[in-house]
């Protein structure tokens, strides 16, 4: 018997496609970096393995976040007033393209309305935060290495593509 909440008794537990699930597969290379992995997987679409088989997993990950600069005043009220300029900017010229003799009337207007109101706004988001994030900074997810899973089906087969590509001769 079934109910709104429960699952038939007669279903298989397949994951579904838009849940994370854990990858699968044998580990048929290890590398450093990225890039080295993504350059293996390509040496084996090179050769016509099926790659289709093949996946990328990082391990270890790390959320690492890059300081690029630190914020003053300045640098927020002018980033403010340049946003919100193209965004009047943009407003202005619809106006103006949709009211027909208003001439430059409009894009004025918009351009000055814009400004203001993107000061208004970079001062108060950088008042609330009282000096607690006075920095710009760019988050990264990365991994501390790389492997390369194949299905076991393909797995040694790929394994002496990467041998080969690993030792220089990459027949």
């Amino acid at each position: 018997m079934t109910t709104a909440f429960s699952q038939p008794a007669f279903r298989t537990a397949q994951p579904s496609p838009q849940l994370p699930t854990l990858p699968t597969g044998w580990p048929i290379g290890s590398y450093g970096t990225y890039e080295e992995a993504q350059r293996a997987v390509d040496h084996l679409a090179d050769k016509d393995f099926p790659v289709q088989d093949v996946t990328i997993v990082g391990v270890e990950p790390m959320l690492v976040e890059r300081v690029a600069a630190r914020l003053t005043w300045g640098k927020v009220l002018g980033s403010g007033a340049m946003s919100g300029a193209w965004f009047g900017l943009f407003v202005g010229l619809l106006l103006s393209f949709f009211t027909p003799g208003a001439g430059l009337l409009p894009i004025g207007i918009g351009l000055l309305s814009g400004v203001a109101f993107g000061l208004i706004f970079a001062a108060t988001s950088y008042a609330a935060t009282r000096g607690r994030r006075d920095f710009v900074s760019h988050s990264q997810l990365v991994a501390r290495r790389y492997d390369v899973l194949c299905q076991p089906r393909n797995a040694e087969g790929g394994r002496d593509l990467l041998a080969k590509l690993a030792m220089g001769t990459g027949l």
